[in-house]
């Protein structure tokens, strides 16, 4: 993920007071790996369906 669109998933989340764990069991994925996905370290095809659910769910 981008740093352009991890800011945007952090903003969202800090609009809607979500935490990143709600988040990450909503995706169906552990918060740490939300967070790597975040945060760019992970970046694979299968990260990138989940950043694909993520923008979805969090409409951005």
């Amino acid at each position: 993920m981008n740093e352009n669109l991890g800011m945007k998933v952090r903003s969202e989340l800090f609009r809607r007071k979500m935490s990143q764990k709600e988040l990450a069991e909503i995706v169906g994925i552990s918060n740490a790996y939300l967070s790597d996905i975040i945060r760019g370290r992970k970046d694979g095809p299968k990260a990138q369906e989940h950043i694909k659910h993520i923008c979805k769910i969090l409409s951005i």
